[in-house]
């Protein structure tokens, strides 16, 4: 079984130190205790290490070995018009787990009103989803989650890829990736609202240079057409 990895702020002088939430379960939930090893991360590193302390919401870790850790092949970022915040999660959640840079909410024509507004409460408890994703997934980060913001302010915003995901009338997702696809390429996913995009915004995109692309014939949920476009950018680079 692959042991648990937790994400410590810094290592530092060969030890690192756990508080909040995080300390909290190991100490409660899975009785740590003195000896035990855990995988940890920096967000730069990974390394096994054996727990040298753990009281309440405090655990401090001896690191052990460096654990090796492949660099990403490409780095995507995921651009999603805020919808209902439990599919936004949910979203979150499995783009995490899959690997994204980035997530940056995204106001659009159609978002209903208010989302951009309440998500900023959100903040810390999205961070928070990303953060145990992310463990769970034993990354060495969390993905970045940015402040929402207008769509026209994210058409600006600059990758080597840029593709805004469309219904079936656009070419496929798939056919339309570069052949030579270079190590830590950046890739950015635009994905709209329920309702999908008006007419004005596509025409935008166009004029901003964004790339349209499909996921095949049949009409996904938001959060469904996000995993499913970053499974395939993944799985281009790496195959």
């Amino acid at each position: 079984m692959a042991r648990r990895r937790f994400f410590v702020d810094q290592v530092r002088g060969g030890a690192a130190e756990l508080r909040g939430d995080d300390a909290r379960h190991l100490t409660r939930v899975l009785r740590a205790e003195a000896g035990q090893q855990y995988e940890i991360s920096d967000s730069r590193s990974a390394y096994l290490a054996e727990i040298s302390e753990a009281r309440g919401d405090r655990v401090v870790f001896r690191i052990l070995e460096p654990i090796a850790s492949a660099e990403p092949l490409v780095r995507i970022a995921l651009a999603a018009a805020l919808i209902k915040f439990d599919r936004f999660e949910w979203m979150i959640e499995k783009a995490t787990e899959l690997g994204v840079d980035r997530i940056r909410p995204v106001e659009t024509a159609r978002t209903e009103k208010g989302l951009r507004e309440a998500s900023r409460k959100r903040a810390e408890r999205w961070a928070r989803v990303a953060r145990e994703a992310g463990q769970q997934a034993r990354r060495l980060g969390a993905p970045e989650i940015l402040p929402a913001a207008r769509l026209e302010v994210v058409l600006a915003e600059p990758a080597d890829c840029r593709y805004l995901l469309e219904e079936n009338t656009a070419p496929p997702l798939l056919g339309s990736l570069p052949v030579a696809r270079t190590p830590e390429a950046s890739v950015t996913l635009l994905v709209g609202p329920e309702g999908g995009w008006t007419d004005p915004e596509r025409q935008q995109a166009a004029g901003a240079g964004w790339q349209p692309a499909s996921l095949g014939p049949q009409v996904l949920r938001a959060e469904t057409a996000a995993a499913a476009a970053i499974a395939i950018v993944i799985n281009a680079w790496y195959s």
